[in-house]
């Protein structure tokens, strides 16, 4: 963990870290943190600091490579998304003239509906249902554009010399993810891929004749992995500050599943 080597005595990392946790498992406000952390604003003030630089991201990557270095990954990648309703105070940004802060978008990746400010978490994960890569957009973005960006978020670090693991062996993927411009990333990339074809493509496969080629390669016994996903999902909104997003920054939030992603890891290997 980053420490400034001036300064106050610092508060003691191990019990900061658990009173982050345990604001993101209960999804309690900052400000009615348990005394036995430490102040509040203590613990919100590092919080917000390693969510602006990333702390929670590498060490979700450090972890990852050491798993990696000892083959515990299992690069069958599962991509899927999940709706979090976003709680009143998630919208309360106080600000009038949009974000001030340019590692953040505009709208704090929340999303309008009939339900009222939803977040989507778009989340690839490893064969045996840990978090590999995470994306946060607004809740009305369509799981087919963000495919690409979020394959692209996946890079395992070496413990040793050379390049970043980046490129799974397999992804699976649901019938949101079929179209013709995602198939043909993954070819060049050389990552095999299951993905279902939709019934209107199917459709205007068979009326272009020989002209529509060949259908997609689909194996059904590799496609009903894709569960693992899903409990992964299911594992993360355990955390309550996921399962309905509190946080008014889409770095806050990204941060909060990034360390929650950690945890799962943590508990795995």
């Amino acid at each position: 963990m980053p420490s400034a080597p001036t300064g106050r005595p610092r508060v003691d990392d191990r019990r900061v870290i658990n009173g982050m946790v345990y604001k993101i498992r209960t999804g309690l406000p900052w400000r009615d943190l348990p005394d036995r952390y430490g102040p509040w604003q203590t613990v919100y003030t590092r919080f917000r600091r390693y969510a602006l630089s990333g702390v929670f991201t590498q060490a979700l990557q450090q972890i990852q490579a050491q798993a990696d270095a000892a083959g515990d990954i299992d690069w069958l990648v599962q991509i899927d998304s999940t709706i979090v309703r976003a709680h009143q105070h998630a919208a309360a940004t106080g600000r009038k003239g949009g974000c001030v802060d340019r590692n953040e978008p505009d709208d704090e990746a929340l999303g309008r509906s009939r339900g009222g400010l939803t977040t989507k978490i778009h989340l690839a994960c490893d064969g045996r249902g840990r978090p590999l890569a995470l994306l946060i957009t607004p809740g009305q973005r369509h799981d087919g554009v963000c495919a690409q960006p979020l394959l692209e978020r996946i890079r395992v670090p070496r413990l040793g010399p050379g390049r970043p693991r980046c490129r799974p062996a397999h992804v699976i993927a649901d019938k949101a993810y079929s179209s013709r411009g995602f198939r043909t990333y993954l070819r060049k990339r050389g990552i095999g891929h299951t993905i279902p074809e939709k019934a209107d493509q199917q459709r205007h496969r068979r009326n272009c004749g020989r002209q529509g080629g060949r259908p997609p390669a689909f194996d059904r016994e590799t496609y009903r992995r894709r569960n693992t996903v899903e409990r992964c999902f299911s594992r993360l909104k355990h955390f309550r500050g996921i399962a309905t997003r509190y946080d008014k920054t889409t770095a806050s939030f990204e941060a909060a599943v990034s360390l929650a992603s950690f945890l799962l890891w943590a508990r795995s290997v």
